[in-house]
């Protein structure tokens, strides 16, 4: 099987690296962590302008999509670069409102964005939602509000607890399909999250030094930065081969896998950074603690490779 990017789909996430290159997503992820939303709404704005939301939309509700590959794509660049806010949630959102006519458009714009609370009475960015879904095996809610705000591990993602009741939107959500959604943006996100992490720590070891020479020229050190290298790019295959066939399974595989080399990445940074690596003031905390809050969002380890091991048959 031929299994690459075309000319357009690695244009397109060229042109998102370059735009959010450019927007100093740093700051803005501070801004977002203080509930300080203006410059994070500028910056939805901006990725909607890109086709990013109507990715998820379908067509017939002012949406591009729905497009598994080219949105798992964004969400890589949107990892890279730490964007906040509750931008898997609201992919999941356009899944779960299929053909809510008055619902999906201002989605796919970017006017809206939306969050979901799946079993529980917390939903990320509440606060900065403006549509609120409360999910249930048995019933969509629209909720009509939201609670404080809730200290996180990733101070980037704000925790809220959403208002019971609002309008019923279906007593038959399609559960299954929105968690699969929801997993495979959680780990493009997560390998995006892997590969800013490597990056930022191959640049660092080639800068510092340690008995007259760069630490990076240390074989332990190398290794540690291959080990890493390698997780990475066995779990990119995996995403992308999810996404074509949107398998459950498949794409639980891809969560597990995706979360976890991120998360192996986030401690060999740590580690290589030494203890600047702790500290909130340095950038690298950012993904730091993103690599960490994915690994469970959306489904923990154990329980991907338990749907991994229900699913049967090959995986990617």
């Amino acid at each position: 099987m031929r299994f690459l990017l075309d000319a357009e789909q690695r244009a397109f996430a060229a042109s998102l690296d370059a735009m959010l290159t450019s927007a100093d997503t740093p700051s803005v992820v501070r801004d977002w962590s203080r509930g300080e939303h203006g410059s994070g709404r500028a910056l939805w704005g901006r990725i909607a302008d890109a086709g990013v939301f109507a990715l998820a939309v379908p067509e017939e509700y002012d949406g591009l999509g729905p497009r598994p590959v080219e949105l798992a794509l964004a969400f890589v660049e949107l990892g890279r670069h730490a964007v906040p806010g509750p931008l898997v949630e609201t992919a999941t959102a356009a899944v779960l409102l299929d053909k809510t006519e008055r619902l999906l458009p201002p989605l796919a714009s970017g006017e809206t964005m939306a969050t979901v609370a799946y079993d529980s009475p917390y939903a990320l960015d509440g606060d900065a939602a403006t549509i609120r879904l409360a999910l249930s095996p048995d019933a969509l809610h629209l909720s009509p509000g939201h609670g404080p705000v809730r200290p996180s591990l990733d101070p980037a993602r704000r925790l809220t607890p959403l208002a019971p009741g609002g309008e019923l939107l279906t007593p038959t959500p399609p559960v299954e399909q929105a968690l699969t959604w929801a997993r495979l943006t959680t780990a493009a996100q997560a390998l995006g999250v892997g590969l800013a992490l490597l990056d930022k720590t191959v640049a660092y070891v080639k800068q510092r030094t340690q008995f007259g020479a760069p630490i990076g020229s240390f074989q332990a050190v190398k290794h540690r930065l291959a080990d890493a290298k390698t997780a990475l790019e066995f779990a990119r295959p995996l995403l992308f081969g999810a996404a074509l066939t949107m398998e459950p399974a498949d794409v639980a595989a891809a969560k597990v896998t995706a979360c976890e080399a991120a998360y192996a990445t986030a401690r060999t940074a740590l580690q290589l950074h030494g203890a600047i690596g702790y500290t909130s003031e340095y950038d690298l905390s950012l993904w730091l603690t993103k690599a960490r809050a994915l690994r469970t969002a959306w489904g923990t380890p154990d329980e991907c490779r338990a749907l991994v091991v229900r699913g049967g048959g090959r995986r990617w």
